[in-house]
This record gives C-alpha cells, sequence and structure tokens, in this order.
C-alpha cells in the first residue's frame, strides 16, 4: 500500500502541475507555451494512476482522491504561499482516512 500512495503523490503533482499551467495560461495571462509542459503533465498524471495497485478503476481513482487534495493543501502552502486553515486540514484528514478505508481491506 505504500507503494500505491507514492505512485498516488507522483501522479497528484503532475496532475496539479498541469491544471496550474492551464490556469496560468488562462487566469494569469502566461504564454500559450504554458500549455505544452502542462499536456505533458497530464498525460503523465493518467499513466501514472494505472500504475496503482488496484483491480478496479474506479477505486483507484477514489483512493486517489485523499492524496490530491493533500496535495492540493501542499500546493496552496508551497506555491501559492497561503498556509491551509484548521477547516482545510481537517478536511483533508477527513479524505485521507477515506483513501485509507477504500484501499486498506483485503477484498480476496
Amino acid at each position: 500500500m505504500i507503494q500505491t500512495y507514492g505512485i498516488f503523490a507522483l501522479a497528484a503533482l503532475a496532475e496539479i502541475a498541469g491544471c496550474f499551467a492551464f490556469w496560468s495560461y488562462v487566469k494569469m495571462d502566461k504564454s500559450p507555451f504554458w500549455l505544452v509542459p502542462g499536456i505533458a503533465f497530464l498525460v503523465l498524471f493518467a499513466y501514472l494512476l494505472t500504475r496503482a495497485d488496484t483491480e478496479l478503476a474506479g477505486r483507484a481513482y477514489a483512493a486517489y482522491g485523499g492524496i490530491y487534495i493533500a496535495s492540493s493543501m501542499a500546493w496552496l502552502w508551497i506555491v501559492e504561499g497561503t498556509r491551509p486553515d484548521r477547516w482545510d486540514v481537517i478536511g483533508m484528514t477527513i479524505c485521507l482516512l477515506g483513501s485509507l478505508v477504500i484501499l486498506l481491506p483485503s477484498r480476496a
């Protein structure tokens, strides 16, 4: 499961970076050249999700959601310079626990 969460963390970084490139182009009037790495990161994101150790895509996507939310909060703090407030942290914690509940049980 640790390897799966590592893959999810890399996928989240790729997804957020790809989406941020599009955000920068549209909302921050950056050059259209920002779209090139944005597309590359989004392709990497999709590929990484296929590497998760789960049998069903929907379950992988659901469990990934908790990691994506935690990664988004880290991005908010590190890249955008805004520290998550207690409600952000509470919501993130709930989502991470939900992710564990989805992946932890053995379904053999």
